[in-house]
């Protein structure tokens, strides 16, 4: 009898989990229409659908085409980068604190690429992504090494401010970079705050292959992650590879947010809040947190995009400025929690 209340438990479980991701979806689909609708010019959407499927050639057409869509779909690809990275992150460390931008990787993949811009004189993001992608792994690995140090075991405290703190240092030298020589920086301004507008979809062609192997190695390794969980004594005793699931989650970790740092610049805060909401609604199984946080990502940073858009028309805020608003009070909120979504 208890065995077949279980199975009900779990079937009811599963239930809620798919219809709440068949709501995410639609609601990816309704901020993506804002995404193409909404800007400096507010275009309707009938415009906007026959842009999409009988184009012919009028201005507001143009705009949908040549402009919206590219940076629609831009931000689709970046935000599930940005998302699942924090879910394997915070899964592989234990860390619910643990994100891209907080423990330093984005920053190190926007080091290496001013490095290659202002230094080397390469332009075109198929020179410097490989630059973004070293940057993410090695400050990923200096920053739990600095974590680390010391007798005691790497708490989420000490490694979010050695990220942290190795953050702000790349962040200062890159600034710097950028001053020194500004004629090169010059069209990467928007790129630093984090940005998606104003990108042809090339730089999403180039940055696609990269993210989508990320992605594929995030479902392999979401399974292994849920023994992780338990400590790697215990994930070893199930017959989880806890160093083959490391190394897994690290390439996949690399290839997203080196991909989405070198196409939109170093975005703060949505791998850190997807994850903890995408926890909330599924509870700790890393496989459906994956799942949401795929659509967790690309509905925050499409919605962060279009709120950057209306709050200063005609002008606008980047992404990475709506994102850091929203994320440091996240941030302070989950810091004084006893126990911030436990892993």
């Amino acid at each position: 009898m208890q065995v077949v209340t279980e199975e009900r438990s779990v079937a009811a479980s599963n239930t809620r989990r798919a219809i709440g991701a068949i709501v995410g979806i639609g609601l990816l689909v309704v901020v993506c229409a804002l995404s193409i609708a909404i800007g400096a010019k507010t275009i309707p959407i009938d415009t906007a659908w026959h842009a999409l499927f009988a184009f012919d050639h009028s201005g507001d057409q143009i705009i949908i085409r040549e402009l919206r869509v590219p940076r629609t779909v831009l931000g689709l690809v970046v935000g599930m980068a940005l998302g699942v990275g924090g879910a394997l992150i915070q899964g592989m460390t234990r860390n619910p604190l643990a994100d891209p931008g907080l423990l330093g990787v984005n920053a190190g993949s926007a080091f290496f690429v001013a490095i290659a811009v202002g230094l080397l004189g390469l332009t075109g993001i198929w020179s410097y992504v490989w630059f973004a992608f070293a940057g993410a792994a090695i400050v990923a690995v200096v920053v739990y090494v600095l974590g680390s140090m010391g007798r005691a075991a790497p708490s989420p405290i000490r490694l979010t401010l050695s990220g942290v703190a190795v953050s702000a240092l790349l962040t200062g030298i890159t600034t710097g970079l950028t001053l020194l020589d500004p004629q090169a920086f010059d069209e990467m301004r928007f790129w630093r705050a984090g940005s998606i507008a104003g990108r042809d979809l090339s730089v999403t062609g180039a940055v696609l292959p990269f993210i989508v192997a990320g992605l594929v190695l995030a479902v392999v390794v979401a399974r292994s992650l849920n023994a992780l969980a338990l400590g790697d004594d215990a994930a070893r005793s199930l017959g989880a590879n806890v160093t083959l699931t490391r190394a897994l989650g690290t390439v996949a970790v690399t290839l997203l947010c080196g991909a989405a740092t070198a196409a939109a610049g170093p975005i703060s805060f949505v791998g850190l809040m997807i994850p903890h909401i995408a926890r909330w609604i599924v509870g700790p199984d890393q496989r459906w947190i994956v799942a949401y946080s795929v659509v967790g990502g690309a509905i925050l940073v499409l919605l962060a995009d279009v709120i950057g858009r209306v709050v200063i028309r005609p002008g606008e805020m980047q992404v990475g400025v709506i994102t850091a608003f929203i994320g440091a009070p996240v941030l302070i909120i989950l810091v004084r929690r006893a126990k911030a979504s436990g892993l």
